[in-house]
Parts: structure tokens; C-alpha cells; sequence
């Protein structure tokens, strides 16, 4: 999947902010953490999965999850988030 379609999402935007965060974490916490559905949540945990951007293991009945730092585009994929983040947050000038 091309990279801008990754983050088009903003459920994946709020999954990669949060365990860019939290470091690892389980999948019902990072439902209530991104404050969406199981449903949502685990489409978009598949797709960034499948893409190698995160990890996903099981501990007895839990899922744990965490985002893949050894994967380049983890950290692009991140970088462009931060920087869509600072940009929404710098006030606009507008000329006269």
C-alpha cells in the first residue's frame, strides 16, 4: 500500500501516534486509547501488519502489539505524521 494511503486513515493515525507513545501495548487498550471500535481497530492493525509497520504477538489471550522500528518506513511514516501534526498546529499568515 503506497505510503500516503497508510496514513490516510485516522484511526491508523491515532494507532501509530499512540504505540509511538505507549511502546507495546494490548488491542483493547489501544481501542480504548484511540477511542474507536474493536472492528475498526483490528482492520487497521491488519493493514499496517500486513504492511510490516507493526508487530503483533500473543501473551496467553492477549494480542500484543508494537510498532516495527527495524522497518524504514516505520520511522517514515512517523516523521510525516509529526510533521502534519506541527503544521496543523502553526497558525497560517496570511498576507495582506
Amino acid at each position: 500500500m503506497d505510503s500516503r494511503r497508510l496514513i490516510a486513515s485516522s484511526c491508523r493515525q491515532k494507532i501509530l501516534e499512540t504505540l509511538s507513545k505507549v511502546g507495546e501495548t494490548y488491542l483493547m487498550d489501544l481501542v480504548r486509547r484511540v477511542n474507536s471500535t474493536y472492528t475498526q481497530v483490528n482492520r487497521n492493525l491488519q493493514i499496517l501488519e500486513k504492511e510490516g509497520i507493526i508487530k503483533v504477538r500473543s501473551v496467553g489471550r492477549l494480542r500484543m502489539i508494537r510498532l516495527d522500528r527495524e522497518n524504514p518506513k516505520t520511522d517514515i511514516i512517523l516523521k510525516a505524521l509529526r510533521m502534519l501534526r506541527d503544521l496543523e498546529a502553526t497558525p497560517t499568515q496570511r498576507s495582506e
